[in-house]
């Protein structure tokens, strides 16, 4: 195992095409529910501990060996909103893309073919991170810090923040995002012997109704 595989994997400079992505905020800011660091901090805690714990497992499963068309299947279970479906299967595609050139892979070429439109981004993260030599841990906590940072750094330029505090946000939240990555981590070991229909199903229903508003924006930044 290397943790130099997960820095890679988690590194924001990674072509996976999340810098085309707010995870809501900048809907959150039209809507004024995001005005400050405060705003922020609360936005990203709601996210990590719903979305993110939803995506977290995921990802953990698809490390651990899970079906791919069974997490992919659930995934689209727990994501109500055809546009946040939309936007992980955009993300998945473009991650798959970056994984297959960067740790080549049996698995990963079988779910391409599988998945021509691409599979939710947590599926294929988790894979991607199996590829790369890593384990359900690593896959759950790059995919739950994925779910605050990419918020975080949006906002920076959504609102013009400080980006010393958006990196307080996120370096305050570090022990949920531990938290978050335990449960994850977890579920995802049941999930192995029970099915996939026992990973966390929480859900965020305004990031669900923000997401269809936001969708239908004429003038966008971020596609989501």
């Amino acid at each position: 195992m290397s943790r130099a595989a997960l820095l890679v994997l988690a590194d924001g400079r990674f072509p996976a095409g999340g810098h085309a992505h707010s995870g809501g905020a900048e809907a959150a800011v039209r809507a004024g529910r995001i005005t400050g660091a405060g705003e922020l901090a609360e936005f990203c805690r709601g996210r990590l501990h719903t979305t993110g714990l939803v995506s977290a497992a995921l990802a953990a499963s698809a490390a651990l060996g899970m079906d791919p068309a069974g997490l992919d299947a659930a995934a689209d279970a727990r994501t109500p909103s055809p546009a946040l479906r939309g936007a992980a299967r955009r993300l998945g595609r473009q991650l798959l893309r970056a994984a297959r050139a960067t740790w080549p892979s049996a698995e990963l070429d079988a779910l391409a073919r599988d998945f021509p439109k691409g599979a939710h981004q947590p599926v294929v993260l988790g894979l991607a991170a199996r590829a790369a030599g890593l384990g359900a841990a690593d896959a759950a906590y790059c995919s739950a810090y994925e779910s605050v940072g990419g918020a975080a750094s949006a906002t920076v330029r959504l609102l013009s923040l400080d980006p010393l505090d958006a990196t307080g946000v996120l370096a305050r939240l570090a022990p949920e995002v531990d938290l978050v990555v335990d449960r994850a981590v977890a579920a995802a070991r049941e999930a192995l012997a029970e099915g996939p229909e026992t990973l966390p199903g929480a859900s965020a229903p305004l990031l669900e109704i923000l997401a269809e508003t936001h969708a239908a924006s004429p003038a966008r930044l971020f596609a989501s």
